[in-house]
């Protein structure tokens, strides 16, 4: 991960669970807080009650893929904690991703590109042909 660092004390994970804000979907849950720092700090916490260690391993190597080939989307400067919810357990690698940017777009911390820009870029290559 180019632009960002991994959350690893506990104290850093209570200071987003207790300040931060959170959004949930059917795989994961999402807290976001704001660090003011020039890179990201993401946590992946994934509980037992998911599954064995093979189980968990694997929705956190999972999770932490999908970051890493969208972390350019992402705003910089946010703490944020990402927990594996139950229904996790039997999905791909693309429901994980998608959940994932699905919670990103609901605590606007993505760079999105309007469509408008989309459909310049689109023109401009045709008229360059």
């Amino acid at each position: 991960m180019i632009f960002s660092e991994s959350l690893k004390k506990y104290g850093d994970f209570q200071r987003v669970y207790r300040k931060g804000t959170s959004y949930a979907n059917r795989y994961l849950v999402m807290y976001v807080l704001p660090a003011g720092t020039q890179k990201n700090r993401i946590g992946i916490s994934v509980s037992k009650k998911v599954g064995n260690s093979v189980v968990r391993h694997r929705i956190t190597r999972l999770i932490r893929e999908s970051y890493r080939l969208n972390e350019t989307k992402f705003v910089e400067g946010i703490d944020m904690v990402i927990v594996a919810r139950m229904g996790a357990k039997e999905r791909n690698f693309f429901e994980i991703e998608s959940a994932m940017l699905h919670l990103g777009r609901l605590h606007k911390i993505m760079k999105e590109t309007s469509m408008e820009e989309v459909k310049k870029n689109e023109i401009n290559s045709d008229s360059s042909d």
